[in-house]
This record gives C-alpha cells, sequence and structure tokens, in this order.
C-alpha cells in the first residue's frame, strides 16, 4: 500500500474521466471537452477527492446530476458515473432515446446486472444509437475516500447501513442478508481499487463475522474466475505492490459503544462532534454582528458559509489531530508570521513609492528591484496562506465558542477519567446537575460512558436518582433503555473492555500560554494534554499485526481467500507481523478512532493502517440512533 487509497481512488477516476484511457492530452494540449452526469452517489465520491479547478482541467466542463433538467448537447460526449438502479437505467435509456449527446460512456460506480445491462442494449438499438454507446464499464468505486488512510462506504441511503439498522431487535434474516451484501459489496470495490487480497481476521458471532464469511466468498469466487479477476494483470501493476498481503480487521461497533459517545479533544474530531462536518466540508453559521445597526433593527439573518477542509491545507494535514489548545496557538502565530510578511510588501511598495500602483507597474520597472519583484511573486502564496488562517480562525473560533459554552473540556476530562478507572474529582450527579455544564445531550453521553463502564451497575435506587436528575435536566432517556440491554447481553459475551489507565494531566489554564494579543480568549478553559492510551479498536489491531497471544483476540477466525479450500482451522496460518492493515468498523465509525490508530501507527516503523467504517457519525447522530434503539 505504498500509494494512499486515496491516490488510488483519484487516479482511477481520473482515467474514467479520460474515456478509461491513461491520461494523455491531444497534440494541442488541450483536454477532449466533455460532460459528467452523476447521480448523488458519484457525487458523494467526486467530491472529497476533485475540486471543479481539476474537473476543468481535465476537460469537464459541465457536471450535471442524473436525474435533473438537462439540454440536449449533441456534439459532446458524456461520461456518466452513476450506481446501477433501476431508475437511473431508465433514465440513462429516456436519454439515448433524446439523443442527447454525442456518444455516451456509461461507467457504473458498482458492478451491473446482467439484465440490466440487456435493458440498454434494447434501448440503443431501439433509439438506433448503438453506435453511440461507446464504452461500458464497471468502475468498483462505491466507496467514499476522505483521507490518505480513512475511508466510509456511502453517505447516501446510509441509514439502510447503520448501527441502528443492523441491530433492530425486530430485524429479519433476509434484511440482515441485504444489509451485508451492501457493505461487502462496497468493501469488495475498495479492494478491486486497492488491488490487494487481504487476509481477513474478526470477531465471532458478531456482523463483522457475517461480512467476513460474504466477503471471503465474494473474493474467492473473483479469483476462481482466471479469465475475468480484477486482482490480475494490469491492476496489479509491477512496483505497486508489496509483497506482504494486508490484513483486514473486522470490527463490530459493539466491542465498544462509549468511543462514539466520548467528548473528544483534538481538532478534525471535534469539528466533527461540535459542527456539521461531513465529506470533508464544514458549514458554519456566521451571526452577522449587532453592533453597528441602529437599535430597533431587526437582527441580521445568519450567513451560512461552507469550508473545505482538503488534504492540500497544510495547516489542517498538520494539526488536525492535535489537542485544541495547540491549534488556537498554532492559528495564532501563522496569523503574526503573515502579518510580518504583509508589512514586508508594503514596506517594499512605499520605499519605492508605488504603493497604489498594480503589480503590472510594478512589473516594469527596472532591475534593481529585484528585491521587490521577490515580494510580488510571493503574492499569491501569502494571500493563500491568508486564505488558510482565515478559515481555520474561523473554524476554531467556532468550535471554541462550543467549548466554552458547553464546558466540553470538563467533559472531556472527567469521561476519561471515567473510561481510565481512575477517582473522580466530582460526583456524577453534581455534573448532570450543574445547569452550566453542557446541554442535555451532553449529559446523557457522560451517563451512558459512565453506564458502560461502570463494573457493577449502579442499584436501583441509584439509578432512580440519576435518571430523575438526567429528566430534570432535560434529557431524553430511550438511549438508556437499549445500552441497559446491550451490557446484559455483552455481559455474558465478555469481560468489559478497557480503555489503558491514562488520563489527560492539565497543563494549568489557558490563559498563561496564550498571549495576550491573541485572538482566541481561553480563559477558563483547562489546557489538557494528551497521553496515548489506545482504545479498544487499536488494541485489537495490535494484537492482530503484531501477532500477539492475548485471550481478546485469539479466538478470532482466520480467512484467506486465496486458499483454494479449507476451513478455519487447516489453513496455514500468517505467522509473521503484517506491515499493512485495514480496520473497518461495521456497525459505523468516528474520528476519535481514525486519531487513535493514526497515533498508535506513528509509533511503528514501516506499517501502514487504513481506517474504514460502514459509515461515519458523530456522537449526536450515534445518541438519536439509540434513543430509537431504545423506544421499542
Amino acid at each position: 500500500m505504498a500509494a494512499g487509497i486515496r491516490e488510488k481512488q483519484t487516479v482511477a477516476l481520473k482515467r474514467m474521466l479520460n474515456f478509461n484511457l491513461p491520461p494523455i492530452k491531444n497534440s494541442t494540449g488541450e483536454p477532449v471537452w466533455k460532460v459528467l452526469i452523476y447521480d448523488r452517489f458519484g457525487q458523494d465520491i467526486i467530491s472529497p477527492l476533485l475540486s471543479v479547478k481539476e474537473l476543468r482541467d481535465m476537460g469537464i466542463t459541465l457536471h450535471l446530476l442524473l436525474h435533473s433538467d438537462r439540454d440536449p448537447i449533441p456534439d459532446v460526449p458524456a461520461v456518466y458515473f452513476v450506481m446501477p438502479t433501476e431508475e437511473n437505467i431508465d433514465r440513462m435509456c429516456q436519454d439515448l432515446r433524446n439523443q442527447l449527446y454525442e456518444s455516451y460512456y456509461l461507467n457504473f460506480i458498482s458492478a451491473i446486472s446482467r439484465s440490466k445491462l440487456e435493458d440498454i442494449a434494447n434501448a440503443a438499438l431501439g433509439a438506433s444509437a448503438v453506435t453511440q454507446v461507446a464504452k461500458v464499464f464497471d468502475q468498483y468505486l462505491n466507496f467514499i475516500t476522505l483521507e490518505d488512510d480513512m475511508f466510509v462506504l456511502c453517505n447516501q441511503n446510509k441509514e439502510l447501513i447503520s448501527y441502528r439498522a443492523i441491530n433492530r431487535p425486530d430485524i429479519t434474516d433476509t434484511e440482515m442478508e441485504a444489509i451485508m451484501d451492501t457493505v461487502v459489496d462496497s468493501l469488495f470495490c475498495f479492494f478491486v481499487t486497492l488491488g490487494a487480497i487481504p487476509i481477513i481476521r474478526c470477531s465471532r458471532g458478531t456482523a463483522a463475522e457475517m461480512v467476513a464469511v460474504k466477503l471471503d466468498k465474494k473474493l474467492r469466487e473473483n479469483l476462481r474466475d482466471a479469465r475475468n479477476s480484477l486482482f490480475t494483470g494490469d491492476t496489479l501493476g509491477a512496483g505497486q505492490f508489496s509483497f506482504q498481503r494486508p490484513l483486514l480487521v473486522l470490527v463490530d461497533r459493539n466491542i465498544d459503544l462509549a468511543t462514539p459517545l466520548h467528548h473528544t479533544w483534538t481538532y478534525q474530531a471535534l469539528v466533527h462532534d461540535v459542527l456539521d462536518f461531513h465529506l470533508n466540508r464544514v458549514n458554519l453559521e456566521e451571526s452577522s454582528g449587532m453592533e453597528n445597526s441602529p437599535a430597533g433593527a431587526r437582527p441580521k439573518k445568519k450567513n451560512k458559509k461552507s469550508y473545505d477542509l482538503t488534504p492540500a491545507d497544510k495547516f489542517w494535514q498538520k494539526h488536525k489531530g492535535s489537542p485544541f489548545p495547540e491549534v488556537a496557538e498554532s492559528v495564532q502565530q501563522e496569523l503574526e508570521s503573515y502579518r510580518a510578511q504583509e508589512d514586508e510588501v508594503k514596506r517594499l511598495k512605499s520605499i519605492m513609492g508605488i504603493e497604489g500602483e498594480d503589480e503590472g507597474a510594478i512589473s516594469m520597472l527596472s532591475d534593481n528591484t529585484a528585491k521587490l519583484t521577490s515580494a510580488v511573486s510571493s503574492l499569491p502564496e501569502l494571500l493563500e496562506k491568508k486564505r488558510l488562517i482565515d478559515l481555520h480562525t474561523n473554524v476554531a473560533t467556532a468550535v471554541l465558542e462550543h467549548i466554552k459554552a458547553r464546558k466540553l473540556d470538563v467533559y472531556f476530562e472527567y469521561e476519561e477519567k471515567i473510561m481510565s478507572k481512575s477517582t473522580l474529582d466530582k460526583s456524577l450527579l453534581d455534573m448532570i446537575s450543574d445547569p452550566d455544564a453542557g446541554t442535555p445531550e451532553d449529559k446523557m453521553r457522560l451517563f451512558v460512558i459512565y453506564y458502560i463502564n461502570s463494573v457493577q451497575a449502579p442499584s436501583e435506587a441509584d439509578l432512580e436518582q440519576y435518571k430523575k436528575a438526567l429528566t430534570d435536566a432535560g434529557c431524553n432517556l430511550t438511549p438508556l433503555n437499549y445500552i441497559k440491554q446491550w451490557k446484559a447481553f455483552a455481559k455474558m459475551a465478555s469481560a468489559p473492555t478497557s480503555y489503558g489507565n491514562v488520563t489527560a494531566k492539565p497543563l494549568g489554564l489557558f490563559s498563561r500560554v496564550m498571549n495576550t494579543g491573541s485572538q482566541f480568549v481561553m480563559e477558563g478553559v483547562k489546557n489538557l494534554v494528551l497521553k496515548q492510551q489506545n482504545l479498544p479498536v487499536t488494541r485489537i489491531l495490535d494484537n492482530l499485526i503484531e501477532m500477539k497471544s492475548n485471550p481478546e483476540t485469539d479466538d478470532y477466525r482466520y480467512f484467506d481467500p486465496k486458499m483454494l479450500r479449507g476451513s478455519d482451522s487447516s489453513v496455514p496460518r500468517n505467522k509473521n507481523p503484517f506491515q499493512e492493515a485495514i480496520v473497518f468498523v461495521v456497525g459505523g465509525g468516528n474520528y476519535i478512532e481514525y486519531q487513535n490508530l493514526v497515533d498508535y501507527i506513528k509509533g511503528k516503523q514501516g506499517k501502514h493502517v487504513l481506517y474504514g467504517c460502514s459509515e461515519l457519525f458523530n456522537a449526536a447522530q450515534f445518541i438519536k440512533q439509540l434513543s430509537q434503539l431504545g423506544q421499542k
């Protein structure tokens, strides 16, 4: 996995946009102009990877949704990128009949069935457009890559494979099969794109095991059909692969329900927890100030702004895993270094007496202005730097408002203590009944974490007291009904998960760290430093990637799709530690676990880990699913 999955999926998309040929420009260096038609699924796959500008460089003049009203453009080729669903196919046949484009390159995100392919062929015949259907491809790109080392299965219809969907008490076998098939189809696409056959490990008796069995079968069938195998020939180009196969660890969300509810302290996870952040884009509501409006004027309406947090954003890449106080400090430093450079440019301009002139005039001056030209040439770079600083100032300020309003630092520290079983300095009841600390949802999250982590469940009398305090604080208690059942069931299954015994160390308050000129007023927010401790998912990975013996993972099943026959027992086990692993959480994942894995692997020389999940939810979305499960 020398190349990250992000790069591989991007290369595959670019190849597809170039009519499935390796990218080459024509003699004039101009790309061939074309239209891109996608559905919502295709849009979600492309948007985190390619910007509009990159699409334009690839020759995409228009990109339109399949089910929107589209005008005919008869002299332009169209590249379609859609799921092979009934309604999409009907719409494509309609396009053929209406002769919308010059030629059609049909790309299916996931494999299309024979019967649907015949429908398209019939429509093409009926519209006598057979010659115009240039190519039909299965792309096997049915997953969304968010980072070099992180992917999620889908964003549209994610409720169909959500934690709630898998854990519904009244689910039928056929429904469960359908959910598992959806998950497996996406995972299969992921490995085709990665170009690797993994060795699969999973826990027994869980949804993860069902996924493992189905994925093993699907990979086997594909390998056996040597002529049509997707894992031979050019996909496994030389040098793309290290000789070692990756390890796929399939984990069930149920092994750890506390982490998704945990209040967090790192930048990316905080943004996901308190702001509207999905598919690498954060949406902020900015309230415009009231100060300058005359008395009695209506408050201005809130502006919605959205920012893309991409891998090209160096600040984001560097700090997305940092504790929030560090991020605030770094934004401030960047701002100061920018101001120093900005003053330098102004100073140079004023020396030469050309403050108001445009850059064109500057470049005409004689060569003794080399110094100034270097200042001018660095302007675009400076402006980009300024844009990123402004972006992070806004995002960090929005996060900080939540931290201060809801005392999230207090929650984070308290939950860390609960999870590491250390002594609590304040009773849980006080936290719940403190009207200033947090929203009802924050309190519910805290209590559920406490309940999950308590070795002895609280006595009925205590529980009633907690419930009363929670109800008084305005909490919805339905998630607790579900967590109770879950805990009773989990208790039979295994011992409670431990979270290591390290807590966050407060470094004194922030105000001492931050200089007085700072934009961020941090008084009263604790400056907590994180200690690396492995969450359950990371611990499981550690046991399996290093081939350690541990009761927690010793009975994990082992699948090797390359072995022709053989059940669990007879398969010769790979005894060496793995270099590359994919951790996939069936039932949903979060940025806290992702960050924990990233931090863990930093300490391992030459090893790589990818984190994937069936859906990505923050605590609010997860609590909602738990309360739906608790309503029954």
